[in-house]
């Protein structure tokens, strides 16, 4: 393997990404199936472990920003063999750790960490400094198309893993063939030393003084607030929720979240694509209102197999089909140069409300026996995030006297 320091062909950035991105996104959107044995062999309640993937998703949050900085620094690569590793550390505690308050703390660090280290907000710098800009949004709903390609592909090989062989070995073999598959993939993303153009150049506490500043990102960060909670809610819940409806099949609850990542492929491919072509903040708004009207139709509808199946294709065309557009707005209002940072500290609104998401659920559900209120928080969401991304505005900003980031 030859891999020399010369910046990387957007091709082999997009096969190197998409197979980190399949693995970690894969892993990461089938931690719910662990719910129900976990909480059995060690007589915990379904908060207990609804509380540690919250506090996974919070430090996924809270490490982004940090994250993405060094990538944008050091490098995507050795942002992204720390990530492999500290992934692969998670998995191993989440089998061995029998204490609730270790469990939860250690879970939300280190798989915490690995996420933030191997997702999209650290693996988006890398690709929208390789991407022409005609291909930018492109470039970020292949991406995309690649973690929910892991959805699709990764969850059903974690149920029967965890029918095979049992929970605590299906960590360590996942654990394995991540760090395995990651680490190579990640020589590939290795980039040359940043040329700094003439005159000022911005800095990372200028760049983020500036974007906080900037009425567009806190748009964006608010939409990408529902956006978490409504995504990881669904991920983690929809298999239990199938149950207490009388679905008792689990592999109903499996086939629904595979097809989400299957028509989400779909769904981010073409959300990249045409958000080269129309207002990205028009996109957004859809998807979102698009997702209390999905939501809302389901549960008013007599439930089913065929009738979760309907619900799952239709939430996989627009689940995950926010990031390319909103990575793509942030690119072209604050350009690539601190992209990996900014799409981190976007990402963090993401990632609380994945918290408030999967930790509300749990506790709901503890003290209500269902999910109802949050179903009906998860559509009240929706449509607020539909108005609060319309008002964006799109336009790259014009620095004066500081070379274009």
């Amino acid at each position: 393997m030859s891999i020399t320091a010369r910046t990387p062909s957007l091709k082999t950035v997009l096969l190197a990404s998409g197979v980190i991105l399949t693995l970690a996104m894969g892993v990461r959107h089938g931690l719910g199936f662990w719910m129900q044995p976990i909480s059995q062999a060690n007589g915990w309640t379904r908060e207990t472990f609804s509380l540690a993937l919250a506090m996974q998703n919070l430090m996924w949050g809270v490490f982004g920003p940090f994250a993405g900085m060094a990538a944008d620094r050091f490098g995507t690569m050795r942002v992204v063999i720390v990530g492999a590793l500290s992934y692969m550390l998670g998995l191993v505690w989440m089998a061995v750790v029998t204490q609730p308050t270790v469990f939860i703390v250690g879970t939300g660090v280190f798989v915490g960490l690995g996420l933030a280290c191997t997702a999209f907000g650290a693996i988006s710098g890398i690709i929208g400094r390789t991407a022409p800009p005609e291909q930018r949004s492109w470039a970020f709903g292949m991406s995309s198309a690649a973690g929910s390609f892991g959805q699709f592909m990764m969850m059903p090989v974690e149920q029967r893993l965890i029918e095979a062989v049992g929970w605590q070995n299906a960590f360590y073999l996942l654990a394995a063939v991540l760090v395995l598959a990651m680490i190579p993939m990640a020589l590939y993303l290795r980039e040359p030393a940043v040329a700094h153009g003439a005159g000022p150049q911005q800095s990372i506490r200028e760049a983020a003084v500036e974007a906080f500043g900037n009425r567009s990102f806190l748009f964006l960060m608010a939409g990408y607030f529902v956006c978490g909670f409504q995504v990881v809610f669904i991920a983690v819940h929809l298999p239990a929720y199938l149950k207490d409806q009388g679905l008792m099949n689990p592999n109903v609850g499996v086939t629904a979240l595979a097809l989400i990542g299957l028509f989400n492929i779909f769904g981010s491919y073409y959300a990249g694509k045409l958000g080269g072509r129309l207002p990205k903040r028009y996109l957004l708004s859809s998807i979102y209102i698009g997702r209390a009207v999905i939501i809302g139709l389901f549960l008013l509808a007599p439930l089913s197999s065929w009738s979760v199946y309907v619900f799952a294709a239709a939430m996989g065309l627009i689940w995950l089909s926010t990031v390319p557009l909103t990575n793509g707005i942030i690119a072209g209002i604050f350009g690539v140069k601190h992209l990996s940072m900014l799409a981190g500290m976007v990402f963090f609104a993401h990632q609380v409300g994945s918290f408030l998401g999967v930790w509300l659920g749990g506790y709901l559900y503890a003290r209500q026996g269902n999910y109802d209120t949050v179903w009906a928080v998860t559509i009240a969401l929706g449509v607020a995030a539909a108005l609060i991304n319309l008002p964006v505005d799109e336009r790259g900003l014009v620095r004066k006297g500081l070379a274009p980031a």
